[in-house]
């Protein structure tokens, strides 16, 4: 029997609260880019594409049921994931939605463009720099990249690889990864590598998999 008393109700309620808080695409895109690194309002609305003020509401309902956190940093209000245990539970709702719903893989082939690219999982990508196989590009942000990324990894990001693939060794296997198993970087990456003639790859999935996996992070993820 389903117990219909006040407490129980009041209970269910806040759960609610929480799920509801995560039921917004702006939202979930705002966690998605703090899960990198803590920042500001502005920096946030730019890269979510809102209006500051509609950034800073987002932010309100996210803040209100406790997943995320903000500190003061100078004159900066710097936003920031509350716990390891949110972006455990982003990546629980990513890894949940893809299982289950066929518009979610189909929204993410649109996204991401044709299924032209190869990956390699993470326990694959250890295995062949552990050989001395291949080269680990992180291609967020450099800014990203300095908050915390997969040791032994060099920054180059997307925009500037065009510009910087001759850095690159020709004779090695190059492991392309952003942000996570959605991001549209590493993909791209990959084309461009594999069109210059690189034996180029993507990590599956990225840097919030890498951190929910309790993989280690080097770089200052504060």
């Amino acid at each position: 029997m389903t117990d219909p008393s006040p407490p129980r109700s009041a209970l269910f309620g806040e759960l609610a609260r929480v799920a509801k808080a995560l039921g917004n695409d702006k939202r979930l895109e705002l966690v998605d880019l703090l899960v990198q690194r803590p920042r500001g309002v502005v920096e946030l609305a730019e890269a979510a594409g809102l209006n500051v003020t509609t950034a800073s509401a987002h932010l309100q309902v996210l803040k209100q049921v406790g997943l995320v956190a903000a500190v003061r940093d100078g004159t900066t209000v710097r936003h920031h994931i509350a716990s390891p245990d949110v972006a455990s539970l982003y990546g629980r709702l990513l890894a949940v939605a893809a299982a289950q719903s066929p518009a979610v893989d189909a929204a993410a082939r649109r996204y991401l463009g044709s299924d032209d690219t190869e990956a390699v999982d993470r326990d694959e990508l250890m295995r062949r720099v552990e050989a001395g196989q291949a080269i680990v590009v992180d291609v967020r942000p450099a800014e990203e990249y300095a908050a915390g990324h997969i040791p032994g990894a060099i920054s180059i990001p997307m925009a500037e690889l065009a510009d910087r693939i001759g850095e690159l060794p020709a004779d090695l296997d190059v492991v392309a990864y952003c942000r996570g198993v959605y991001c549209a970087f590493s993909h791209d990456a990959v084309r461009l590598l594999t069109a210059h003639g690189f034996r180029a790859f993507r990590l599956s999935d990225g840097i919030l998999e890498w951190k929910v996996n309790g993989h280690p992070l080097a770089g200052d993820p504060s």
